[in-house]
């Protein structure tokens, strides 16, 4: 009997020693490299759409850095009216179904005869 419970408490001991050599360090995630997609910006009814020129892809935008108040107010006084698609080279990351937006660049204002 006392052999038993000595092995089950070595048993016990060897495996407690093995999970705590197995722990894990957590490693920083290094930063995704951005990608450069070009295609049309079009806002309505307070959503920000993109369409990939190269795919024809759509995807919900996302600008984590900045004021939705002001990309708002900087479309509009670009399109001049809401759904005019206004084409653009943003740079981010694609997620799902979402193009999370580091920067953008605005080329030209689809159907502007300026």
């Amino acid at each position: 009997m006392f052999n038993l419970r000595f092995e089950a408490l070595i048993f016990l001991l060897l495996l407690l020693g093995v999970s705590s050599c197995m722990t894990t360090t957590k490693k920083e995630k290094e930063p995704e490299p951005t990608i450069t997609y070009t295609g049309w910006w079009v806002y309505g009814e307070g959503q920000h759409i993109f369409k990939d020129e190269a795919t024809l892809g759509e995807w919900e935008l996302i600008f984590p850095n900045e004021s939705l108040e002001e990309l708002v107010e900087l479309y509009l006084a670009v399109c001049e009216m809401e759904y005019f698609p206004m084409e653009c080279e943003m740079h981010g990351n694609l997620k799902n179904d979402t193009l999370i937006v580091e920067d953008f660049e605005i080329l030209y204002i689809q159907g502007c005869g300026e």
